[in-house]
């Protein structure tokens, strides 16, 4: 099982240099001018040219080699259950694996696929409280999962949400996965939990586990989540009339996920540009899930909006990122001074037909990962997992 990775001991301050592209995840500016970034003590502090950032004292140098660097990629969508083991795949070290997908966050829509899971409310409280503390001590590859996600039911009341979140918990399991099924209930419980600071999502479709069922456009617009999760069908989506009806019917996240219908994220996707509502749209994989475990499923779902659904590639990052990040009040996600230094180095695959990483990606190709960094340490160089890169960075300095 992968540990925590090691943390810094001390002050640090990392300096990439030599960078070739940097994509900010912001969609109002993708592109940031610059070729080098700073990072102290885990926080980005400078972004511009190398002659007029201050690297004195680097304790880690990173020659970037004419690469790109991006943000971390943020899965909005994942079902944790212990560690680094999934009991739905009986899979160990799925989470590391995510990260030599360029996945530096994850955010939990429920631990659904733990053995036993506990309905009644005093089980699932503790459950939700357990899972929220187990992921923030406990940090696979270095890669922050936001745990301790409940799947609400119909006993539950307003101070059960209030002792929740005074015990940290921050984040809803998918509505529509336990017992809340119908309108009137979930939207009560989700305004209890927005009174106290807990972000709500909602299964969106035909039913994907036992226990679910099928969450129509009605109920999704009456529970008012504030991320309509898998509007995609998670697998099975709604038909396309529901899907517009909800893109129109609210202004809440629309999520797009890796196990869902591509033909229906591709519509969602339109319809949302349509709207000017680019800003909307987040990326997840809904993973581990029957469809298994799919560590390049947030490059994967980048590389086919882009190229299926006509998207800038640096425009499609930011729904994997920035999106996301500024809709789940994250301090990572986006390249700009203060926030965190999670970020993930790219080239184009080697032997794409692209002229370069955002024309390779809008083709429909992967790219080749070269290294990860979180909270400005490394934490993986050449991805195992991705086609190899075009050029990779390298630790000159350390």
């Amino acid at each position: 099982m992968a540990h925590d990775a090691p943390q810094a001991t001390g002050p640090s301050k990392l300096v990439i240099r030599n960078i070739g592209l940097i994509l900010s995840g912001a969609l109002e500016k993708p592109i940031l001018d610059g070729d080098t970034i700073v990072a102290e003590n885990g926080k980005i502090t400078a972004i511009g040219r190398f002659k007029d950032c201050n690297i004195e004292g680097a304790t880690t140098i990173v020659d970037a080699n004419g690469t790109t660097v991006a943000p971390g990629l943020i899965d909005s969508h994942v079902h944790p259950v212990a560690g680094d083991w999934t009991p739905r795949q009986n899979q160990i070290n799925w989470i590391d694996s995510y990260l030599h997908g360029g996945v530096t966050t994850m955010i939990s829509a429920g631990e659904v696929h733990m053995p036993g899971r506990p309905r009644d409310v005093v089980g699932l409280k503790a459950m939700a409280v357990f899972a929220q503390r187990a992921f923030w001590t406990l940090r696979p590859g270095g890669v922050k999962v936001h745990a301790g996600a409940p799947v609400i039911e119909c006993e539950m009341v307003e101070e059960d949400f209030k002792e929740m979140a005074a015990n940290g918990v921050k984040l809803l399991g998918e509505v529509g996965l336990g017992g809340v099924k119908d309108g009137p209930t979930a939207r009560k419980m989700v305004g209890w939990a927005r009174k106290y600071g807990i972000q709500s999502t909602i299964h969106t479709g035909g039913p994907s586990i036992p226990g679910s069922g099928l969450i129509d456009k009605d109920v999704v617009l009456e529970a008012d989540t504030d991320v309509v999760g898998h509007i995609n069908g998670g697998h099975t989506a709604l038909p396309d009339d529901q899907i517009r009806c909800i893109c129109e019917g609210c202004k809440r996240g629309l999520e797009l996920v890796h196990n869902g219908n591509e033909r229906s994220a591709l519509f969602t996707l339109r319809t949302a540009r349509e709207m000017g509502d680019l800003h909307r749209v987040i990326l997840g994989t809904d993973a581990p899930a029957g469809s298994g475990v799919q560590p390049l499923g947030i490059l994967r779902m980048v590389s086919m909006l882009s190229s299926l659904g006509e998207l800038p590639a640096e425009i499609a990052f930011c729904l994997a990122t920035g999106n996301t990040a500024r809709m789940r009040e994250l301090d990572c996600g986006l390249i700009e001074v203060g926030r965190s230094a999670d970020f993930v180095i790219m080239d184009k695959a080697q032997h794409s037909p692209g002229k370069n990483i955002l024309e390779s990606v809008q083709l429909g190709d992967l790219p080749g990962i070269g290294m990860t960094i979180i909270d400005g340490i490394v934490r993986t160089q050449r991805s195992r997992n991705t086609p190899p890169a075009g050029k990779v960075p390298e630790v000159v300095a350390k």
